[in-house]
């Protein structure tokens, strides 16, 4: 006898996983999610030297960068999989102008509250420096360089789908299915995610391929609030075994 399994697919939840079925099924929490590549996209959240190196603007905010080389590495296994199946990639790059006109000024909320704006105000000599297009901070990091075929959309606020072309790119090419890497986790990662949630889209963390900004256990959080509010979570290594490069 064949054994039950419970998987989310095309919005219902299937009681049985038919014998003959060709769509592939991701380990996930809190259940497996059918992932059928022609309907998935990778979606990579910036990985800008900003957000994974020293001397980047999380490090120079005070955030700790020492282990976002796993997350580089492990993004590059995802891509390679991704591509082979014939999944398209988005690249997100936050960042804004550079006179910062497109952050907002003390009529927007994102002028209090982004941390790289605030580290600026206070080191007045960084201006210019951080999450300003054109500049090193804002650049993609060396390992991930786009490849033809991949998608660029630059945003200028923490979720992808705000002001930008996201949504009718994803839909013009029949995309049901978001595929999470990224950082950070509990701000652009899961902002995106859950904008996409509420536009209909399965979204998925993988999330050995993502860093948190903060401590250890804000990585827990956002992933707890993930998979039993706005999606899945799952791993690298279960992705890549679906599908292999």
């Amino acid at each position: 006898m064949v054994a039950k399994e419970t998987f989310a697919v095309s919005g219902y939840f299937q009681s049985v996983a038919p014998v003959d079925s060709q769509t592939p099924v991701l380990p996930a929490r809190p259940e497996p999610l059918a992932l059928d590549p022609s309907k998935t996209a990778v979606i990579v959240v910036d990985l800008q030297n900003a957000y994974s190196s020293k001397e980047g603007y999380l490090d120079k905010a005070g955030f700790d960068v020492s282990t976002t080389g796993p997350v580089i590495a492990n993004t590059l296994k995802v891509l390679s999989s991704a591509r082979k199946a014939g999944m398209p990639v988005v690249f997100f790059q936050n960042g804004w102008d550079s006179e910062y006109k497109e952050a907002g000024g003390p009529g927007s909320p994102n002028w209090y509250k982004s941390n790289a704006l605030k580290t600026m105000r206070k080191e007045p000599e960084l201006m210019g420096t951080m999450l300003a297009k054109g500049t090193w901070d804002y650049d993609l990091v060396d390992e991930l360089k786009p490849q033809p075929g991949d998608i660029v959309i630059p945003k200028t606020r923490y979720g992808g789908f705000y002001n930008t072309n996201l949504d009718s790119m994803l839909r013009s090419r029949g995309i049901r299915n978001l595929v999470f890497t990224g950082i950070a986790t509990n701000v652009c990662v899961e902002s995106t995610l859950r904008d996409g949630f509420f536009l209909e889209y399965f979204g998925v963390v993988l999330a050995d391929a993502t860093h948190q900004a903060g401590p250890p256990e804000i990585q827990q959080a956002s992933l707890f609030n993930i998979e039993t509010f706005f999606g899945w979570v799952s791993s690298v290594n279960e992705f890549c075994e679906l599908f292999p490069s």
